[in-house]
């Protein structure tokens, strides 16, 4: 797959601070000793180092030696994270003791070290559920300006070349936000476009997916998507963005010109935004296993420094081309 490979290529031409929190979890050490190995990745694994250690031993993994492992129990930067967390979230309540103790947390820790400029981007999950990946970040990163919602992009390889960008579509939201408003969707769409045009560098052309194209049926769920539309457009009027459009108006030529022969996105669309979670979830995993496409992601979108949630079923391939995908959002992040 040509775009994984030029995240690759790109992230070793350019080496980010990737944390990984689950430091002792298996698949994550085979997939960081091949990142270290290949270079792709300055590796920081957060956990006991002898454990770690002993684990990749076990395991034969040659190259975990090599990644900084750091104890958030036990180590040099728990004073300092310790202050830098109260100080964000004392206006909340937070006590120093609390602080104190959450810094020992690995996902608290991981999240401090990138909030104080001592890594780049964090990958979690393969333990953790989705809600233990984002509380911290949420408390601690934040969103970026402007946005207010949190969404999960996956990234789909098809075989059928001649939908999407040569078989590739970005797809949102399939990971966090159940019933997005109008006003989020709008959100989500334009943030699904950024990440499309920045981090993997092909021009989107965005359908806001709905039963209904242009019309074609009345209902408050398509109503939903037709002000979302209308909002995006509005908030970046440089973005291709269209709908409401259905599924096959977005994504075949002959079907978006016979149902919307006005749009710039019909017949043509490679980021798809869904209506709702329940929708994009179910989408995404009927393309993956029935339709034979590979689904790499879910990648965060709408943090102010890359955090990437991973599913407790992943795979070692995932974990690696995760850490690439990270490193990848904190070379943009940086542009």
């Amino acid at each position: 797959m040509e775009i994984l490979n030029r995240f690759i290529s790109c992230a070793k031409a350019d080496l980010q601070r990737i944390v990984l929190p689950e430091g002792c979890e298996i698949r994550t050490l085979m997939a960081a000793d091949r990142v270290i190995s290949e270079q792709i990745a300055n590796v920081i694994l957060l956990g006991d180092r002898e454990k770690v250690l002993a684990i990749a031993a076990e395991k034969g993994l040659k190259n975990i030696e090599k990644a900084q492992i750091i104890n958030p129990e036990n180590c040099e930067f728990t004073e300092k994270y310790t202050n830098l967390l109260y100080e964000l979230r004392k206006n909340k309540g937070l006590t120093q003791e609390q602080a104190a103790e959450l810094v020992k947390n690995p996902l608290y820790f991981g999240c401090l070290m990138i909030k104080n400029g001592d890594a780049d981007g964090e990958l979690a999950g393969a333990q953790n559920t989705t809600g233990n990946v984002l509380r911290p970040a949420l408390q601690i990163i934040k969103t970026q300006a402007g946005v207010s919602v949190i969404s999960g992009a996956m990234l789909l390889f098809s075989k059928e070349k001649q939908y999407g960008e040569n078989g590739f579509l970005l797809a949102a939201d399939v990971a966090v936000l159940p019933n997005p408003t109008s006003e989020e969707l709008a959100q989500i769409a334009i943030v699904s476009g950024r990440t499309m045009k920045n981090m993997i560098g092909i021009e989107p052309k965005i359908a806001m997916l709905s039963f209904s194209t242009k019309g074609s049926a009345s209902n408050e769920m398509v109503d939903k998507v037709v002000k979302a539309t209308e909002l995006a457009q509005t908030l970046a009027p440089d973005l291709q963005i269209d709908g409401e459009l259905q599924t096959d108006a977005a994504l075949v030529p002959s079907v978006g010109k016979f149902k919307a022969p006005e749009s710039n996105v019909a017949g043509k669309a490679n980021v798809l935004v869904f209506p709702s979670l329940e929708v994009g979830n179910i989408g995404y995993k009927l393309l993956e296993r029935l339709g034979g496409a590979t689904a790499v992601g879910p990648v965060l979108q709408g943090m102010a420094a890359p955090i990437n949630d991973l599913s407790r079923g992943c795979s070692v391939d995932d974990v690696y081309n995760m850490i690439a995908i990270t490193a990848n959002q904190a070379i943009a992040a940086k542009k």
